[in-house]
């Protein structure tokens, strides 16, 4: 039988201390408990500060991207997701609140999931709505990555060639439809 490794891009976000670590610090670890956990880690953005998204709803971010490849299935690694998130004091309390992890599936390969009308059904929801629906299942891609300057920023350090299956875009592409200053908010951090 062969060896069916998938890759994957998995988004990471921290704004919150966890005990005495600054995000960046939380973001390192998560990235260890991943890989702890069986993810092959293919490769890690750089770190970046980003504005708290929604502007105003806490202090800034720090966001990384990291490829990942794995024999296990979507919902598998979201889970597992999910755990960590957990175990680094992550309460699902808020939608887009602050948070002291944030471990989001951005794109599995060119899986659209569950199927086309349930992507499109949430790709096509009206802003309002964004804020107090989530999804049930897995969406993937995560339908609002061609918006959103802090997941593509350090996604194209790590996955510069994906072609989003239904936009038909890279990430590049996807990049230049944002506005210029979400763009120039997402801001590389020195090394430490």
């Amino acid at each position: 039988m062969v060896n069916s490794r998938s890759k994957a891009v998995i988004a990471l976000g921290a704004n919150l201390k966890l005990r005495t670590d600054e995000p960046k610090v939380t973001l390192r670890r998560a990235l260890d408990a991943m890989a702890d956990a069986g993810l092959v880690i293919r490769s890690v953005s750089r770190f970046f500060s980003t504005p708290c998204f929604p502007a105003g709803a806490g202090p800034d971010y720090v966001n990384a991207a990291a490829l990942v490849e794995t024999e296990a299935a979507p919902q598998e690694i979201l889970a597992l997701l999910h755990r960590i998130e957990a175990d680094f004091g992550r309460a699902r309390q808020q939608r887009w609140g602050m948070r002291t992890l944030d471990l989001d599936i951005v794109c599995w390969g060119d899986r659209v999931l569950p199927d086309a009308a349930g992507f499109d059904h949430w790709l096509n929801l009206p802003p309002d709505r964004q804020r107090e629906a989530a999804p049930e299942q897995l969406i993937l891609p995560h339908p609002r990555l061609q918006d959103r300057a802090f997941v593509l920023v350090p996604m194209v350090d790590v996955a510069p060639g994906w072609r989003h299956p239904v936009l038909g875009l890279t990430v590049a592409e996807m990049i230049e439809r944002l506005p210029p200053d979400d763009i120039a908010a997402v801001t590389p951090l020195g090394a430490g």
